[in-house]
């Protein structure tokens, strides 16, 4: 029996991009689902406009973090079997949706990684952003025990089945970093799939103070610490098991 498979984009003043990625996702998934986080820019007249995806909209915008909670939360009440979260920035090919579904039958949760390996045309990271992510992705593996290599893409599949057990609180990007401690806490089987590097837009604003890269990388870290001390981590004497997949090899 085939797998009931969502796919949820969190969608925050996307109206140049979110025709073409919403699209390109029902081309690969039967079921989209759309969480508009209060856009302001029209987003929200285009996808009132469609008749062939499942909209939330959150009344004020309440953070990337929150957006991905309600698609959560949206899949567990659905009674889907997998839910696959894809960015609505043009970053993530919509065409590797099916291999994130597949992968779930050996994991609880597939990560998208853009450093795994490279692939042609592929861009170079901004040299902060790039930083950052080396930054946070050694010190989870450092607490947690994990081996990842992408701690922020957004591009990943769950098993839904283990959605309602997550303890998370965070509703900004720093949310799914509480993911990895929350999924090292229950002994979650994690795998990476190496997805290309694209950046559309190297401007893009995080928001207010966070646009400053010593402030987000504090906040980010503060993130982890409260996550890590709510979850009672005092090391990573219980570690997920970590499978690395690149181009389709385990």
């Amino acid at each position: 029996m085939p797998l009931r498979t969502l796919t949820a984009l969190p969608v925050y003043n996307e109206a140049k991009y979110v025709a073409g990625v919403v699209d390109g996702a029902l081309a690969y998934s039967a079921e989209v689902l759309v969480v508009d986080d209060g856009s302001t820019d029209g987003t929200s007249e285009l996808l009132a406009a469609r008749q062939d995806v499942l909209v939330v909209r959150h009344p004020k915008n309440r953070g990337y973090g929150a957006a991905l909670r309600t698609a959560f939360d949206f899949a567990v009440q659905g009674g889907y079997d997998v839910l696959v979260t894809i960015d609505c920035d043009g970053q993530h090919q919509p065409q590797l949706i099916p291999r994130f579904v597949e992968a779930v039958a050996g994991a609880d949760i597939v990560s998208g990684s853009r450093y795994l390996r490279r692939f042609p045309g592929d861009s170079d990271p901004p040299p902060e952003r790039r930083k950052i992510n080396q930054l946070v992705t050694e010190e989870l593996n450092r607490r947690l025990g994990l081996q990842l290599t992408d701690a922020f893409c957004g591009f990943k599949a769950y098993r839904v089945a283990v959605l309602s057990r997550l303890e998370l609180t965070e509703t900004g990007y720093a949310m799914p970093l509480e993911v990895w401690v929350e999924a090292a806490r229950l002994g979650l089987r994690i795998v990476e799939l190496a997805v290309p590097c694209i950046y559309l837009d190297e401007a893009r604003s995080f928001g207010g103070a966070l646009d400053d890269a010593h402030t987000r990388l504090d906040v980010y870290r503060r993130v982890i610490r409260r996550a890590l001390d709510r979850a009672g981590w005092s090391g990573p004497a219980v570690c997920s098991s970590l499978t690395e997949r690149d181009g389709g090899r385990a």
